[in-house]
């Protein structure tokens, strides 16, 4: 029975995964538009999902596919802050909404590392640990959901990707027993 359920949760975090890096391509394909068209900056929207995680690739045992999709979240949620951290410089209006989005997508991105490191020994706080994240989420979206501009709807676009990727994360979590 422990071999059937091992499978199961093996299928259900691959699929994850795999939800996980159409998401990231989903949204290369949305912004593309948006973004320059040089090929050398094409290729290195690609390069990263090869090179960052390798784990993606070669995940052989589901602890190994979930350490790939919290790294993969983890890359989720510094490019948010980053793009907060951008939104903060060019809108002086909103500048202190902004630094705190980044905050809380920096906070994110230190809980999913200590999931990281909770998920062999223990993937119940794994598990937990990932939830708090989503206490982050709500902040931000307390802080710059009811603005319009552009900055506004794009920091709020990354926020919905990243409850996503939270959700996912928090299915690789279960998947070990979390």
């Amino acid at each position: 029975m422990a071999s059937s359920s091992s499978s199961y949760g093996f299928i259900l975090v691959s699929m994850a995964l795999c939800v996980s890096f159409s998401f990231s391509l989903c949204l290369h394909t949305i912004h593309r538009r948006h973004l320059p068209t040089t090929t050398s900056y094409r290729q290195s929207l690609l390069r990263p999902n090869f090179e960052i995680f390798p784990l993606a690739a070669s995940a052989t045992t589901t602890f190994k596919a979930a350490q790939a999709v919290l790294r993969l979240d983890i890359s989720y949620a510094a490019k948010s802050a980053a793009a907060s951290a951008k939104a903060a410089s060019e809108s002086p209006n909103m500048k202190k909404q902004f630094e705190r989005c980044q905050g809380e997508f920096t906070t994110i991105i230190g809980n999913l590392k200590r999931a990281g490191f909770e998920l062999k020994e223990d993937p119940i706080t794994a598990n937990y640990s990932i939830k708090i994240c989503i206490d982050s989420t709500n902040t931000v979206r307390n802080l710059v959901g009811k603005y319009s501009d552009k900055d506004s709807k794009n920091v709020i676009i990354m926020t919905s990707m990243m409850e996503k990727f939270l959700d996912i994360a928090e299915g690789a979590t279960v998947a070990l027993g979390g």
